[in-house]
């Protein structure tokens, strides 16, 4: 038998009473996440923060792949193989609506930060069948993609 779970957003403060509840209908607290505003990039010693594309899997004892964070890296890497500057990928992603992770709009120096991400998910993403799709449709749109 599997465990069902829920994940649950809360708008403010621990509700006691709320968690009370759950637990008298055989929930179990799993799992913490905590955030907070303005914490910066740095992290805390011995914290990583879940490389982008990725996220912790309900059960909390693995990475995941997030899709829409790996189609921002799809799309990203598309753009920089057609050789545009940053600030051009930046405006791209943005007009297709994505945003980052804390959820601003892209800019040349967030694309940039980037790199390092792209180059160790890169021979993934080559290798998918939907880069190979993207390849495909692009060349027959004469684009130059060569990757």
């Amino acid at each position: 038998m599997s465990n069902e779970r829920i994940r649950q957003v809360l708008p403010g403060p621990v509700n006691w009473e709320q968690v009370k509840a759950y637990q008298n209908e055989g929930w179990r607290v799993a799992a913490i996440e905590w955030e907070r505003e303005g914490a910066g990039t740095e992290a805390r010693a011995g914290v990583e923060a879940t490389p982008y594309g990725l996220r912790i899997a309900h059960d909390c004892t693995k990475l995941e792949e997030d899709p829409n964070e790996r189609e921002v890296l799809v799309s990203m890497m598309e753009l920089m193989i057609k050789d545009g500057p940053y600030s051009f990928v930046a405006e791209e992603l943005n007009r297709r609506g994505y945003a980052t992770r804390s959820g601003t709009r892209w800019s040349a120096v967030s694309v940039f930060e980037m790199l390092p991400r792209l180059i160790e998910a890169g021979p993934k993403i080559f290798s998918s069948p939907e880069w190979h799709e993207r390849r495909q449709r692009s060349r027959a749109q004469g684009s130059n993609v060569h990757a």
